[in-house]
């Protein structure tokens, strides 16, 4: 189910720490994102991950598809006010086109920072992964141009947008959780003007993953004052 393609080490070097295990191997697996990004023409913002887990832990094709990931009750609980709003009976899995659907009608889209990874430890961890290609906002931004408002689930996708920016910022400055700043992102592309970029916020906001220590009801509020923020309840 999973897109694999093996690499000889030297092209993608740059990209691996020199200490890691990878460096030493004389090829490695690039992984190329499952899921295409979800994008409503009339969304306003875009909440934008990393990197699933491998494919035995997905419990549906679809954005955060780990049932024991807490992205979809969260958004259950803070749109309906029910964790399980987008499971299906009891089963231990959530319904992708129900989830799609809803995204569409209230314009939030959904895109990963990450096109192609190396999973270094063989998990989704995003301190083990060693991202190859970042998403090409040039392409996604135009399929969304009422977005002004970026959201990232955690510390590695808001690492990964901020690289995108031709002026660096250090780490230090970058925003902690539940806290955002302007994202002046500049076209890469000298032909692309389909639309304007220059007045995005960036958002960070708790990662749902059950690694992260924060309680649900802490992730929940988060997520709900940054959704009555951006008009969505």
């Amino acid at each position: 189910m999973k897109n694999i393609m093996t690499i000889k080490t030297p092209s993608i070097q740059k990209n691996i720490d020199t200490e890691s295990p990878l460096a030493e191997n004389s090829a490695v697996d690039v992984e190329t994102h499952p899921f295409e990004p979800v994008l409503p023409p009339n969304a306003t913002i875009m909440m934008m991950g990393t990197f699933p887990p491998t494919a035995d832990k997905w419990a549906m094709s679809f954005h955060y598809p780990n049932f024991y990931n807490d992205m979809w009750r969260i958004y259950g609980r803070v749109f309906f006010d029910d964790d399980d709003y987008f499971r299906v009976d009891d089963e231990k899995r959530f319904d992708p086109e129900r989830i799609r659907d809803f995204m569409f009608e209230r314009g939030i889209a959904s895109c990963p920072t990450v096109k192609q990874a190396i999973r270094e430890t063989g998990n989704a961890s995003d301190k083990n992964l060693t991202v190859v290609t970042p998403v090409d906002l040039d392409s996604i931004l135009p399929q969304v141009p009422k977005v002004k408002s970026l959201f990232t689930t955690g510390g590695k996708a808001t690492e990964v947008l901020l690289g995108l920016l031709d002026e660096p910022i250090a780490k230090s400055k970058h925003p902690k959780t539940n806290q955002s700043m302007d994202y002046p992102y500049q076209w890469q592309s000298t032909d692309n003007q389909k639309a304007d970029v220059n007045n995005l916020t960036l958002y960070r906001l708790p990662s749902t993953s059950r690694a992260y220590p924060l309680s649900l009801d802490k992730k929940v509020a988060a997520y709900k004052a940054f959704f009555e923020k951006m008009g969505k309840l």
